[in-house]
């Protein structure tokens, strides 16, 4: 590092800059050395996951507090890894330090792997609103990492120059300036009787930490309201949370409502996996989604490898055989995930197929959020005979909205919904949006959903009874 520092030093390069960096290894070593004999204007910033720590477990408040004790460096902070969003509320919670020119360089947010290529569906009037937030913070130096473009700089530029003069954030000190159909098991009761309601399904996120009181306040309102089954994600986008399949246990235990945990492939293997079907039945869980799973965070990899052992269909397929082998008085019951904002419909097709020969017995969606991806369903539907529990998704404010279309993969929010929200709307402004959107698309798909597949933001269950009302 030293060597390729005197070279640029040597060709009148006079700023530095150490990006994406994990870990204080190499930098308080050669940073003292470069600082006493060349010169530069040294930056050092380092990349974090979504809930702020490097790929070697390190939190950003320690890195940067413990790089600020470096002798020689001039800027810190954070560049890639997370979009805007996550950024701020990282560096938000760190007593960042006076006396040092701060750097935030966000991704344009998260890629989406299509057609084998990792693309950004992040848009650039977006990542400007929420990258210029940094500066409350008092970031120095903001910019744009992995995804950003000339247009989302000039985004950047533009919705900067228009407040910069009264912007006190971007003036540090004197010396800073200077550096510069199959049947569904859930559709009938247990006489067989085929049920005369729609099946209504609501996703409860399992908690970051052990605190799950609100989670089961949600459980006992979601009981009282008449709800048919509870799921529950499995450490959704690669983030730890409680595990999936002992949060829907405590629930069914509390309140004798049906559970549905999610189960991915991501982090066990085929011996995990049995055991876990077989631990979670002599707990009286039976109901599972199938899926193959968000992959690790990219900024995470090296320090938290996937399993991967097989995909959604290769596990049901061994939840097949164990229902022939282990569970064949009592089986389990099973389904799979519909992504319908996939460009290719008849491959969509084909894995509904292929997953219900596996045994799946009902398909949970993406939210729906157009007319456009029911009526993608409902071709699905008629060339399967699939039991499909839609998505509906009600977002509760335009803030949500816009995070939602541009941090989330997988979820298809438009222009449109987004501008239905008012900029400046109070709580119940944005509720009412979210109720009557959730209404305008139950009316796009009830002709041929068997159910709904609710998940509301910010737990804010009581918004079902105003819509279903």
């Amino acid at each position: 590092y030293f060597n390729i520092a005197k070279t640029f030093a040597d060709e009148g390069i006079e700023i530095i800059q150490f990006e994406t960096f994990m870990s204080l290894d190499v930098l308080a070593d050669v940073i003292p050395k470069i600082k006493k004999e060349l010169g530069l204007f040294i930056m050092v910033s380092f990349s974090v996951n979504q809930l702020g720590y490097s790929a070697s477990g390190l939190s950003a408040k320690n890195l940067i507090n413990d790089i600020c004790a470096v002798d020689g460096v001039d800027a810190v902070g954070l560049n890639c890894g997370i979009g805007p969003y996550h950024m701020y509320n990282i560096l938000e919670k760190i007593k960042l330090p006076e006396d040092k020119v701060l750097i935030a360089i966000p991704n344009a947010g998260y890629p989406v792997l299509t057609r084998n290529r990792m693309e950004f569906n992040s848009h650039p009037e977006y990542f400007a609103e929420k990258t210029k937030e940094l500066l409350s913070l008092g970031a120095d130096i903001i910019g744009g990492c992995c995804g950003t473009s000339p247009e989302f700089i000039k985004s950047l530029y533009d919705i900067m120059s228009m407040d910069i003069k009264a912007d006190k954030k971007i003036q540090k000190t004197d010396a800073a300036d200077e550096k510069v159909s199959k049947r569904c098991g859930f559709l009938y009761d247990e006489n067989g009787r085929k049920k005369d309601k729609k099946f209504i399904a609501v996703e409860l996120i399992p908690p970051f930490n052990t605190d799950d009181e609100k989670l089961l306040e949600s459980a006992h309102y979601l009981k009282n309201a008449g709800v048919d089954v509870l799921t529950f994600p499995d450490s959704p986008s690669g983030r730890t949370r409680v595990d999936s399949v002992l949060m829907a246990a405590k629930v069914y235990r509390e309140t004798g409502i049906d559970v549905m945990p999610h189960v991915c492939c991501r982090d066990k293997n085929a011996f995990a996996m049995r055991a876990m079907f077989m631990g979670a039945k002599i707990n009286d869980i039976k109901n599972f989604l199938i899926i193959t799973g968000d992959p690790v965070p990219a900024s995470a990899r090296d320090l938290v490898k996937s399993v991967f052992n097989f995909s959604s269909v290769g596990l049901m397929k061994i939840a097949q055989e164990m229902n022939r082998e282990v569970f064949n008085e009592n089986p389990l019951n099973y389904g799979g995930a519909i992504n319908q904002n996939l460009i290719n419909l008849e491959s969509i097709i084909n894995t509904t197929k292929r997953k219900m020969d596996a045994g799946a017995s009902f398909f949970l969606t993406q939210p729906v959020f157009s007319k456009e991806e029911a009526d993608r369903l409902r071709e699905i539907k008629e060339e399967t005979g699939a039991c499909i529990f839609a998505g509906i998704m009600p977002l509760i404010s335009r803030r949500n909205a816009l995070f939602m279309k541009n941090e989330i993969a997988g979820i298809n929010v438009t222009d449109e919904i987004v501008n239905r929200y008012p900029e400046n709307g109070s709580k119940e402004d944005g509720e009412k949006v979210a109720v009557e959107l959730a209404k305008e698309i139950i009316s796009y798909i009830d002709d041929f959903a068997d159910g709904y597949y609710f998940s509301f933001p910010f737990n804010r269950v009581y918004l079902l009874n105003r819509i279903l009302g």
